[in-house]
């Protein structure tokens, strides 16, 4: 048989290959991409920069956001720990947590009253220092193996202890002396800044707080939680003569000790008239006399001849109208002699009256910066953190704000204020163990001319000052009867103590 033949597929035309399109445009991708690499890279360093910021923020500001009331992290350590012991300078408890038998917690503060401001509440929230050193009070720091054994035992760690700068005696002393006044006084070390007592009136049991505080809100008019020595507003009067003193010192370097004045018991320009406490005629005076014996007329005088913006870089430099630095809650002091002051409110501030306020804690560091040769040192209130074994946990160290003013200049008023003491308001400061010097002032603060509050700030020793004492007796009086005696049984008390 012949041979099968297989079948063969017809010859296919061999296929053509599509030329893929290149769909990229090369030279629209070249010119964009400087820009696409230059984006790239500036959102990878934003991103970067935001991540470490995040991890320093969260490294450097533990305690600021633990302490912050929205973060429940608080009662997490309470629920391990009991809140630390607050003490004295000198080793006196302040503020403790005791324990029953039953493990329920209780916040003591054996001084009642007397620590009420600077030492403040942990109950319907904080202040004072049991605020500012929250953050180590809940804290512990005790050994592992302690935390072994409380966790063991179901009983809490011990926080952290926080020593502060008060001085208990100095606190009784400043306390006794304020009496039944309303008013502040604050007491602190010249070279360091240390808060040695900061007493405020009217002032409450802390121990108390849980059952008053109904009350407290309730009385539109209670001011017993105002801590007045950083709170407080109030005139200067005659101690504000320190600042105007300083600026026409600097107006007039080489004549201001050429000035002479003489006092009829007022001062009268434009349609303002300013009166010499209780109509007192000084006669005639130069510039120390005027300080020594705080004559408002004199003063007055002054003020109208100061250059106006020139007195405005003074107070701002002496930092009214703008933060402290303190870290504690104060009110900003303010003073105004350029915006729309007539010639009356510029002699009114002249003598520390109108519309100017301070507060206590602000014009002690003006006078400790006069103190320390122009240079104020940052006030504070807590010296150290210790864990429950005695180890040191935390130490503040002193901190210098920067210079208020020259040395010169701090001398000059240094010298003032001693003046004021030898032979001025200030004299019952003087023929002591010690020397002294400061300022009185008489600030009214109602339309009753009778009605003042006693003001005095001041140093001692003159020499080597070591404390500064800052009073206000408010509605007492003149500054010299009132606040002088005071200050100087806070001195007598202070210098009692180092013999």
């Amino acid at each position: 048989m012949p041979e099968k033949q297989k079948k063969t597929r017809p010859a296919q035309p061999p296929k053509k290959t599509a030329k893929r399109k290149n769909t990229k445009n090369t030279g629209h991708y070249s010119a964009n991409r400087p820009e696409i690499v230059a984006t790239s890279c500036f959102f990878g360093l934003l991103f970067t920069v935001l991540i470490g910021y995040l991890g320093y923020f969260a490294a450097t500001s533990q305690e600021e956001m633990i302490n912050n009331s929205y973060n429940s992290r608080q009662e997490l350590l309470l629920s391990r720990n009991y809140r630390g012991t607050i003490y004295s300078k000198d080793g006196e408890i302040l503020a403790d947590t005791q324990v029953d038998r039953d493990q329920n917690e209780s916040r003591v503060y054996p001084y009642g009253k007397l620590f009420a401001h600077a030492v403040g509440y942990a109950t319907k929230g904080r202040t004072g220092v049991e605020s500012l050193a929250n953050y180590y009070l809940i804290n512990t720091s005790t050994s592992l193996a302690n935390k072994a054994a409380n966790d063991a035992a179901g009983i809490k760690n011990p926080g952290d202890n926080v020593y502060t700068t008060l001085d208990v005696n100095l606190q009784q002393v400043a306390d006794s002396q304020l009496n039944i006044y309303k008013g502040a006084i604050v007491v602190t070390e010249v070279s360091t800044g240390k808060i040695l007592a900061m007493v405020s009136h009217p002032n409450f049991d802390p121990n108390e707080i849980d059952q008053i505080w109904d009350s407290i809100m309730e009385d539109e008019d209670s001011s017993i939680l105002l801590n007045r020595v950083t709170q407080g507003q109030y005139p200067p009067g005659s101690t504000f003569k320190i600042i105007t003193a300083l600026e026409y010192i600097r107006e007039n370097p080489d004549s201001y000790s050429d000035y002479s004045y003489t006092c009829t018991g007022r001062f009268s320009a434009d349609t303002g008239r300013i009166n010499c406490y209780r109509g007192t005629v000084h006669g005639q005076v130069d510039f120390t006399d005027s300080f020594a014996k705080s004559c408002n007329a004199s003063f007055a005088n002054i003020g109208t001849s100061l250059d106006q913006a020139a007195f405005e870089k003074t107070l701002d430099g002496l930092l009214f109208n703008q933060a402290l630095p303190l870290d504690i809650p104060y009110s900003e002091s303010k003073a105004n002699v350029v915006d729309k002051v007539s010639m009356n409110e510029l002699m009114q501030t002249s003598i520390g009256q109108g519309k100017t306020q301070i507060s206590p804690i602000h014009l002690n560091m003006i006078t400790s910066a006069i103190a320390y040769g122009g240079v104020l040192m940052k006030p504070y209130l807590v010296d150290h953190v210790e864990n429950d074994a005695g180890r040191t946990v935390k130490s503040y160290q002193p901190e210098a704000f920067g210079s208020l003013m020259s040395r010169d200049e701090a001398d000059l008023l240094k010298a003032l204020m001693e003046d004021v003491v030898k032979e001025g308001t200030g004299r019952k400061l003087s023929g002591l163990s010690y020397t002294a010097a400061g300022k009185t002032g008489s600030a009214e603060y109602n339309d009753k001319k009778e009605d003042s509050h006693a003001w005095f700030t001041g140093f001692a020793p003159v020499e080597e000052p070591e404390i500064c004492v800052t009073i206000i007796v408010e509605g007492a009086g003149s500054g010299s009867d009132y606040a002088v005696p005071i200050a100087k049984n806070i001195f007598d008390a202070y210098f009692d103590k180092e013999e």
